[in-house]
């Protein structure tokens, strides 16, 4: 009698779950003007579009499909598109896994805290340190509303470089909750076996309904597997809600690099430097956000000139 009660329970939720999908989009675009040594430069652009669709098989199995839209840095008007993401993902209780094209695990939560992505990238990403997006396989599971953990095993290349290689990136994470409002993040990677780029970041971030503060540090040893070859800072970026359709917001980063054997300067030291930026984000209705702000950038190499830009940004959601 129990057993056939269960199984006509299960029977019963199964039906009741019926397969569905929906299409989404995301646009960002920004108007600019650059300023530096007395000369001024301005643009329009439409920085990167995402275009995806959801399928959900069953209550635990879906899918994504997502093509990024974006200039692949080699020309200014060219617009190349990516499949960005295209992973199964198997999700029941506390643990998730996902394989394929999947989002990569190790600036993830420093994402969500910052909350401003179609402004900029966070610092691994912006400064080329970890790819947003990567083939390969994520494991999380939470352990508790406290504690959980992640493992990725992935290509190592990005989605833009499906190199085919003996080469794989294994990253770790753990992160913890204290209390509601305060995440403590670390996560570790290992790529290659000889010279291996290894990387080591650690954040904490405070978030309320009203106010979010949070901090970082990146540090990659051996990148792109080239011995001594060392790029690390740190980064802190806050937001502070006024209303419901407006918010302050300001960030700052400091990038730098180490000098290998034999030479005076710093490897890296013609892209080295410090990001400061500061705005308000206006969001009129829902799936819209524009956002004027100010960005400065100080090299570090004394014969480059100090570059401000003011900028409008915007993103479209739907």
């Amino acid at each position: 009698m129990l057993v056939t009660t269960l199984l006509g329970m299960s029977q019963e939720t199964t039906e009741s779950f019926k397969p569905y999908g929906k299409p989404f989009a995301r646009v960002f675009s920004n108007m600019n003007t650059k300023f530096s040594d007395g000369k001024s430069v301005s643009a329009f652009e439409i920085t990167r579009a995402y275009l995806g669709y959801e399928y959900f098989f069953s209550e635990k199995f879906s899918g994504k499909l997502n093509f990024d839209i974006g200039n692949p840095g080699v020309g200014s008007l060219q617009m190349t598109a990516y499949i960005k993401n295209a992973y199964l993902q198997y999700q029941e209780k506390n643990l998730t896994v996902n394989f394929g094209m999947i989002t990569t695990t190790q600036f993830k939560v420093q994402e969500d805290n910052w909350a401003n992505r179609y402004i900029e990238k966070v610092f691994q990403d912006l400064y080329g340190i970890a790819s947003s997006a990567d083939l390969g396989i994520s494991f999380a599971y939470k352990v508790n509303n406290v504690l959980s953990a992640d493992l990725a095993i992935t290509n190592g290349e990005g989605y833009k470089k499906l190199q085919a290689d003996s080469a794989v990136r294994t990253a770790v994470g753990l992160t913890i909750k204290p209390v509601k409002q305060l995440t403590l993040r670390g996560m570790v990677d290992f790529m290659g076996s000889e010279n291996t780029q290894s990387t080591y970041a650690g954040s904490v971030g405070y978030t309320s309904d009203k106010f979010s503060l949070s901090a970082e540090y990146n540090y990659q040893k051996n990148m792109g597997m080239i011995n001594g070859k060392d790029l690390f800072g740190p980064s802190v970026y806050t937001n502070m809600s006024i209303s419901k359709k407006l918010k302050v917001f300001g960030r700052y980063d400091n990038l730098s690099s180490n000098k290998l054997s034999g030479q005076t300067a710093d490897w890296n030291t013609l892209k080295d430097g410090e990001l400061i930026m500061a705005g308000l984000e206006f969001a009129p209705v829902k799936g819209v956000k524009i956002a004027p702000n100010y960005q400065g950038w100080n090299p570090k190499n004394a014969s480059k000139h100090y570059v401000s830009t003011l900028m409008v940004n915007c993103e479209l959601k739907f």
